[in-house]
């Protein structure tokens, strides 16, 4: 059986579908379609409006009928469609999202006057009194037609809402509280009637902020428009700040403001809008104001206080100050008459005559701003609630310092904490100066970027290095040149080396930003001086240049002007000339700074935090912004500062953090949790290897690629693995003192093994692009022999390799050479150790040693293994028979930068490695990669090999028939 509420309920729908339908035939319709097409901006917002309106207007109807059609089902078949079934309970919060977009819509247009001026637009009007008051009986013969259309747009909808409410709560007291629906039905009373609370406030706040512009009007002469530079930052004196809070706002323009020089450029605007005109923006809405709720501002001065929903303003004669409420905090007032406001630049409090004043005031003011952070009212928001909500310490957003100091005029983009720059973000200044990096209580602090335009070029001081209280200090470089070493008050102090574009080198002392003493001085072509020069590279004093042909000049160096390099001393041309590859491969600052002492800013606060217990408010300074309300201050908020990825969803709590610790302590298990670990940026080891990559990244890019530096990079990457398997071992030692138990000593033996072994190819792949890079340019000129030998093998085929290579004939793999017809075995390519070379080639394809050592190890096994097929038995390969196979394969495999690869491989391989098969395996491909790039002089050299009928002659053929 159907409840009488239900028929109610289908009749009060019917009535306002029915009366919507009417509406919009004879109201919205002709309001769109009468009167001539607006020329000025003011008609064009306003028909805009009007036509959101109508759309609005359209959906509600719609949804009105299907909630029609659900309850003439419900009435029909009373016993198989149940009362779970009507639209209004089943979807009831998409129900009422459709009735708050025609509110919104609707006092949108009573905020800019919409329906008054579609009146006077059209004559249509005058004489549609009769057809309004057949929609609505108040509507009586005097006052405007605009005011009578929005009582008809806006009184139907009204009564329908009470009606509902009514009819709802009724059937929650008929069907009982056992009733399977009854949730449902108490859930659609409860958003019906908060519905209704959000019309009667959104209505309130519309006519309100209407009325709001005319009394500004009468007050203030002067112009404003709105200013895309000015929207969205700090706060302004005089005119500016109102672009933002009033952002489509115009006022009359008074005589002597229009002959000023800063209105010229206004003039048409204000002839376009109108100045006699108010049009403001249609979604801003007047919250509470002073003249109707009295409040005193301290220190600052204001007649009149203005709270809008996204903004504060302060009126103080023609002055205005305005504040965005995504970077107001507020602190409640302890004698119950007083709270403060916390802003980027200014602390103030608002002084009330009685505690109810200031708690209204209050409750507005953190609820407003709530509404701000979230980009969205609701009916919390809205004033349901007696209780402000907690708003959260830690925020994201955008503002420019108008104040005087260093931050005059500079717009900081990123994360805040209670009004001061605090987290990740960047800070920018007209002149052209940009920092990006952490910033703490306001100050640069941490690592960070920091860019200085030179005023001769169109080029940048790029400063990368750790900062203290706003202050360069401790290890860091700088770029235009690539300095590396030590700063000290934003000036470089103590050892360093310099990296120019030009690729020379220096390394020296360094005091108050200029060098002092001797240094070492390397050119391109790996000239080395030591002694004394000037900051331009200038030879200067005594010193000594050793050429890499082995010759040494040795005494005075200085210049003259127009005549260039000056000299006294002695040319020694009797050394015998050094190695290349030691010329070459001279390496800088790895005595200077040792590696432990390199980005001690960087492991400082993870240590302070292990220290310290690892306490939660200690986690939300090391991740840079608030944890518990990271993931809904993201996803709330239309941009994400200074992140290049997407951020994870969210950081786990230290507490979950350190038991997931205890649980995962076995190898495997370790294993898994700390490659999870150091990939979550959002975890304190993977918070601290990404700032390890950016400064590994920032040393060694760009300028910074340099050989001469390999060394350096080399030894930092190791000294990354080794802090990271002591801060997890600082993380794993706290856990357990939670526990009550000790965290066992570890010798240096076991520590290097979980370094090598565990940590260091976890997070290998974060620095190996430029530390690669570096073994590149190290090793480029061997490289390219290398490739010149493998140039000239690729030329024979597979038997005439093998016995170039003096391969025992007998270990040949003839049965693997598969001949077509007319083929003959001396033509057979790529054919022989086939499964052996595609084996090795695989050691390109991953950047961890070990696993690259497994590649050479199945390579060595697959050779054998043909060997073993050839000979039909198991056969162990002796030195003298695996090398030049080995050779053949390397060949075969082509594998570019070979040099490179081996050389990583042996600078990071497990030492416990050392003297064992993997140890043998590398050794041996060192040796082939040798023999490769000397096979191009061997071949040179090799009687007949490039006559007529030679081998290199015999190969060529094949070559350009494939």
């Amino acid at each position: 059986m159907c409840s009488p509420e239900e028929s109610a309920l289908l009749r009060q729908e019917e009535v306002f579908s029915a009366t919507l339908a009417r509406i919009n035939s004879l109201v919205l319709q002709p309001l769109l379609l009468t009167g001539p097409e607006p020329s000025d901006f003011q008609g064009r917002e306003c028909l805009r409006l009007l036509q959101q309106l109508h759309r609005s207007s359209q959906q509600l109807w719609e949804v009105t009928e299907q909630s029609l059609h659900s309850l003439r089902e419900r009435l029909r078949h009373p016993d198989s469609v149940g009362l779970e079934s009507l639209l209004l309970l089943r979807s009831a919060d998409h129900v009422l999202q459709v009735h708050m977009e025609y509110i919104e819509s609707y006092t949108s247009c009573v905020v800019v006057q919409a329906f008054q001026k579609a009146a006077r637009r059209s004559e249509y009007w005058r004489g549609q009194r009769k057809t309004l008051r057949q929609l609505l009986a108040s509507v009586g013969s005097e006052g405007s037609v605009g005011m009578a259309l929005g009582q008809v747009l806006c009184q139907p909808l009204a009564h329908h809402l009470q009606q509902c409410v009514l009819l709802l709560l009724s059937l929650v007291d008929t069907i009982g509280e056992h009733h399977p629906a009854q949730e449902l039905v108490v859930h659609a009373a409860t958003l019906f009637g908060n519905l209704q609370s959000f019309m009667k406030q959104a209505l309130d706040e519309a006519v309100a902020t209407q009325a709001l512009w005319h009394s500004l009007g009468s007050r203030l002469r002067d112009p404003f428009f709105p200013s895309p530079s000015s929207v969205g930052m700090g706060c302004h004196q005089t005119l500016a700040p109102l672009h933002y809070c009033l952002p489509w706002c115009v006022l009359p323009c008074s005589e002597e403001s229009a002959r000023s020089p800063e209105r010229i450029g206004l003039e048409d605007q204000c002839r376009e809008l109108g100045e006699q005109d108010v049009l403001c923006t249609p979604a801003h809405r007047l919250l509470e104001d002073s003249k109707d709720m009295p409040v005193t501002v301290a220190p600052l001065r204001a007649e009149r206080v203005l709270l809008f929903d996204d903004a504060l303003v302060l009126l103080q004669g023609h002055n205005v100050r305005t504040f965005d409420l995504k970077l107001v905090w507020v602190d409640p007032g302890q004698d119950g008459y007083t709270f403060h406001l916390i802003t980027p630049e200014e602390d103030f409090s608002f002084c009330t005559k009685d505690p109810q004043s200031q708690a209204v005031w209050q409750r507005k003011v953190t609820q407003a701003v709530c509404q701000a952070l979230r980009g969205k009212k609701d009916f919390l928001v809205l004033g349901a609630g007696l209780e402000p909500p907690e708003l959260p310490s830690c925020r994201c957003g955008a503002y420019t310092f108008c104040g005087e100091g260093r931050l005059c005029q500079a717009t900081y983009e990123g994360e805040w904490c209670r009004g001061r720059p605090h987290g990740r973000g960047t800070l920018k200044w007209p002149d052209g100066r940009n920092h990006v990096g952490d910033f703490y209580q306001g100050l640069e602090h941490g690592f960070g970027i920091h860019l200085v335009p030179q005023a001769s070029e169109d080029k940048f001081d790029c400063y990368k290095c750790h900062w203290q209280e706003g202050s360069m200090n401790g290890y860091g470089i700088c770029e235009g040149e690539r300095f590396i070493g030590m700063w000290q008050a934003d000036q470089r102090h103590g050892p360093g080396v310099v990296v120019t574009q030009a690729g020379v080198c220096y390394q020296g002392i360094f005091q108050v930003d200029k060098i002092v003493g001797s240094g070492i001085l390397l050119s391109e072509d790996d000239s080395l001086y030591e002694g004394t020069f000037t900051r331009d590279l200038t030879l200067m004093g005594k010193g000594k240049i050793t050429f890499p042909n082995g010759f040494t000049l040795e005494g005075s160096f200085g210049s003259g002007i127009e005549r260039g390099l000056q000299m006294q001393g002695m040319l020694d041309t009797a050394a015998f000339p050094p190695e290349p590859n030691s010329t070459c491969k001279r390496q800088l600052g790895l005595g200077a700074f040792p590696v432990e002492s390199r980005w001690q800013g960087v492991y400082s606060p993870f240590r302070d935090f292990v220290r310290a217990g690892c306490p939660g408010d200690l986690q939300e300074a090391l991740l840079g912004f608030h944890v518990q309300s990271s993931r809904e201050l993201r996803k709330s908020q239309e941009y994400l500062c200074c992140e290049r990825t997407h951020p994870e969803d969210g950081a786990s709590s230290i507490e979950d953090i350190l038991e997931e610790l205890l649980q995962h302590q076995e190898p495997r298990a370790l294993q898994q949790y700390l490659g999870k670990a150091l990939s979550n940026s959002l975890h304190p080891l993977g918070k601290l290897l990404r700032t390890l990559m950016l400064t590994f990244q920032a040393t060694y890019s760009g300028v910074g690629a340099n050989k001469h530096l390999q060394g350096m990079a080399q030894e930092e990457v190791k000294q990354h693995a080794q802090e990271l398997w002591a801060s997890y071992r600082g993380l794993l030692q706290v856990a357990l003192q939670q526990k009550g138990q000790v965290l066992e000593d570890e010798d240096v033996e076991t520590r290097d093994l979980q370094v090598h072994g565990l940590v260091l190819p976890l997070m290998l792949p974060s620095f190996h692009p430029e530390l690669f890079t570096l073994y590149l340019l190290l090793h480029e000129k061997e490289d390219s022999l290398y490739s010149q030998g493998i140039t000239n093998l690729s030329l024979f085929p597979d038997i005439k390799l093998l016995e170039f290579l003096e391969v025992q004939k007998h270990l040949w793999p003839l049965k693997d050479l598969t001949l077509t017809t007319n083929q003959r075995y001396s033509l057979v390519r790529d054919k022989c150790f086939l499964s052996a070379t595609e084996c090795l080639q695989k050691i390109i394809t991953t950047m961890d040693p070990r696993e690259k050592l497994e590649v050479l190890e199945k390579t060595y096994g697959e050779i054998e293994a043909t060997v073993s097929r050839v000979l039909g038995r198991e056969y162990k390969l002796p030195m003298d028979d695996l090398l030049p196979l080995l050779i053949y394969v390397a060949a075969r495999a082509q594998i570019q930068h070979l040099g490179a690869e081996i050389h990583l491989i042996r600078d990071m391989m497990d030492p416990i490695h050392t003297g064992g098969l993997y140890d043998f395996l590398l050794t041996a491909l060192e040796s082939c990669y040798e023999h490769i790039q000397k096979e191009d002089m061997r071949l040179h050299h090799l009687p007949g090999c490039w006559e007529p009928g030679g081998l290199v002659a015999q190969a060529l053929p094949y070559r350009q028939q494939n």
